[in-house]
This record gives structure tokens, C-alpha cells and sequence, in this order.
């Protein structure tokens, strides 16, 4: 039996994607984040008509935050299990049936006009239940009970999908929904709190590297925890009362606090490389996300709560994930861990799609055109990754980028 984790990994003879946890759900991802889009520009203009029992905003929310989302946490959580617990990885058959039933899942929304409610739930929260219990059979054996809190972030991740299938069942606008904020508030706390591990010591790492003598500020210190605990409030708080006016003032001090999170992690002296770089900007957009939300509920003439919601979906976990993914896949793969012209050019269009579509809120006379050019950016970004990156996930020795 295989005694480390390359060894289990080599030891698989199958296809190369089910070598490693990462591999076929990162790609997944990328692909679906890509198809999902170029799906959802012809709904959005009528143009299309897809089969699903969802409106179609609600089906482009759900299949970004639970399908593309899902996809990306399974990967991650995959990836840091076998470090967590000293088990080795799920490889092979078992990892491809996990990857199977997210992509049924994706699958029954797509074509669920018609069919029972709660069997198109069923179908598709098969994927988070069945893969929250492997991920505790992994941390139960490996006896690592800390990890525990992964389990319970999964569950209100879970918990939030299935409100969301009911709320579209009884006919509401299930993309306003709790929801989506149940799951979207979800992920802002774990961008919050992992990023907020990531994305200082990348940039430390770095910093030392080339020689810096001012380096960022050392994480989960006293600020930081009270920064993560207002911003756990003003979650709670948006979930229940959304437009309250005490919900827009605790949100206005978490994105201040988080803001000044951010300027502590010595952002501005990471430019020159963008693998660094970028996870800044995907974090900044989470402060920058509470600041519109606050903004939308005291001037709701001005913002809308829909586009500064895209500020934390298209944003913090947009932006976030795809540099996340990267790092991981270079890393995996055996690749320089640096920003080719591929990863920059992949970068710079998520960050134009993102502030595209931000703008189409703030200037309506001209919002169906930048609809437009945002969602070909998203596709460019998505797809470039897909492409790129996934190649070197469907090889056992890939090429190397450029």
C-alpha cells in the first residue's frame, strides 16, 4: 500500500485529473464559471431559454455561488485534508464520483422545468452531503478534531443551498433570497478568515525573499479577530434584517475595519509580482463589498444591492478563488510560481469584468453595453483558465506555461 501522498497519486494508473483532489474540481470549475456565463448572456437578453425551473437570475446566482463555489471548496478543502489529518488523498474512482455527482447536479438545474422540487434538491445537495461525510470520516480517523469547524462551515454552506431550492420552489425571487445571503455571507467569512491567513503570508514570504525590511503585519492578531467578529455581525445581521439602517452601519464599520485588515498586509509593495498582487485585490473587494451593501440600504438610489452584492460574488470570491487556484495548480504541477502573459492576461479581465459590471450599476444609460463587455471578460478570464491551466490538470507531466 502506498505509504506517502506522491506515491498514492503515481500510484493511480488511471486518467490523469483523478490523480489529485484539486485537479477535477478546479477544472470543473473553470469550465462551468466559463459555459455558465456564455449560457446566461443570451438569458439575460432573451435570446435563450434554458429548460430550468429557476428564474434565470436566480438559476446564474445559484450556479455561480453553489455550483461554481462548491466546486472550488471541494477542491481546496481536498487539497489541505491529507495535511490536516496525515491520511492520504482521495485518488481514483472515489474522487471521481464526487466529481460526478457536482456535475449531475449542475446538470438537473440546468433541465428541472418540470420535474419534482424536491427531487431536483436532492440531486443536487447529494454532491455537499455525501462530500462533507467523507471529509469527516478523513478528519475522525486522522483524529484531527479542530478541523471540525470545516465541517461546520460546509453544513451552513449546505444549509444555505437548500433554502435557496426552497425558496424557488414556492415561487420567490430566490436570488434576493436568505438563501443566497446564507451562502454568500458563508464565503465572505471563509475568504475572510483563510484569506486572511493567505494573504499575508504569501506576501511575507515574498517580501523576505527579496530582501524587504518592512513586512506585513503577522496575522489573527487582536485587530484582526475583532475585525472578523464585526464583520460576523454584520453577516448575521444582513442575513435576517438586509435594508435595516443598523444592518448598513455595522456593515460600514466592518468594511472600514477590513479596509485598514488590508493596508496592514503591505499590499502596495507586492505589484511587481501579480500572482501576490492579486490576492490583494480579490481581498480588498470584500471590505469594498460591505461599503456598497452600506451604501445600497442609505442611498438605495444611488447603488443598487444587487451590483454591490457583485462587489462580494464576482469580486472577493471571483477574483479570490481564481488566484487561489493558480497558486495551487502551479504549485501541483510542478510549475515556476510565477505570472506568465497567460496568468496576467487572465487576471487583468477578471479584475475589467468585475469593475465593468460594477459601473453598469452607476451609469444605466449605457448598462446593457457593459452587461455585455462584462460578461465577454468573465468568459475570457474563465475560459483562458480553463484552458490554460487546465491542461496542465489533465496531464501527468504537463508542458510548462508561458
Amino acid at each position: 500500500m502506498p505509504a506517502t501522498t506522491a506515491q498514492q497519486m503515481r500510484a493511480w494508473t488511471g486518467p490523469a485529473i483523478l490523480t489529485y483532489g484539486p485537479r477535477p474540481f478546479f477544472f470543473g470549475a473553470g469550465v462551468w464559471a466559463t459555459v455558465a456565463m456564455v449560457l446566461w448572456i443570451p438569458m439575460l437578453t432573451g435570446h435563450l431559454a434554458l429548460p430550468t425551473a429557476f428564474d434565470p437570475v436566480s438559476w446564474h446566482a445559484h450556479e455561480f455561488l453553489y455550483g461554481y463555489l462548491g466546486a472550488v471548496i471541494a477542491g481546496f478543502v481536498l487539497t489541505a485534508v491529507p495535511n490536516w489529518t496525515g491520511r492520504l488523498p482521495i485518488v481514483g474512482w472515489r474522487l471521481g464520483a464526487l466529481a460526478l455527482l457536482w456535475l449531475l447536479g449542475r446538470i438537473v438545474i440546468a433541465v428541472s422545468a418540470g420535474m419534482p422540487p424536491l427531487l431536483v434538491a436532492a440531486i443536487d445537495l447529494a454532491f455537499p452531503v455525501v462530500f462533507a461525510a467523507t471529509i469527516a470520516r478523513e478528519i475522525v480517523a486522522g483524529k484531527t478534531w479542530r478541523n471540525l469547524v470545516v465541517l461546520g462551515l460546509l453544513a451552513m454552506f449546505t444549509t444555505g443551498n437548500l433554502l435557496f431550492h426552497w425558496e424557488a420552489a414556492q415561487g420567490a425571487n430566490a436570488a434576493n433570497g436568505a438563501g443566497l445571503r446564507l451562502g454568500l455571507g458563508t464565503a465572505v467569512m471563509l475568504i475572510a478568515v483563510i484569506g486572511g491567513r493567505l494573504v499575508p503570508s504569501f506576501t511575507r514570504n515574498w517580501l523576505v525573499r527579496r530582501g524587504a525590511s518592512l513586512l506585513p503585519a503577522p496575522p489573527m492578531q487582536r485587530f484582526d479577530k475583532l475585525a472578523l467578529l464585526v464583520l460576523l455581525a454584520a453577516l448575521i445581521l444582513w442575513l435576517i434584517s438586509p435594508r435595516h439602517p443598523a444592518t448598513g452601519g455595522v456593515l460600514l464599520l466592518a468594511g472600514l475595519l477590513h479596509l485598514v485588515r488590508l493596508a496592514r498586509w503591505a499590499g502596495h509593495r507586492t505589484l511587481a509580482d501579480p500572482l501576490v498582487a492579486v490576492l490583494h485585490a480579490g481581498y480588498a473587494c470584500l471590505p469594498l463589498g460591505a461599503l456598497a451593501l452600506a451604501t445600497s440600504i442609505f442611498a438605495p438610489g444611488w447603488l443598487g444591492a444587487a451590483a454591490a452584492q457583485h462587489l462580494w460574488m464576482a469580486g472577493a470570491i471571483g477574483v479570490m478563488t481564481l488566484a487561489v487556484m493558480m497558486r495551487t495548480i502551479l504549485t501541483h504541477t510542478g510549475q515556476p510560481l510565477h505570472a506568465g502573459r497567460l496568468a496576467l492576461a487572465i487576471h487583468i479581465a477578471l479584475v475589467l469584468s468585475v469593475s465593468t459590471r460594477i459601473a453598469a450599476s452607476l451609469w444605466p444609460e449605457v448598462a446593457s453595453l457593459l452587461f455585455a463587455v462584462s460578461g465577454l471578460l468573465w468568459i475570457a478570464a474563465f475560459g483562458g483558465f480553463a484552458v490554460g491551466f487546465g491542461r496542465l490538470l489533465l496531464r501527468r507531466s504537463p508542458r510548462p506555461l508561458r
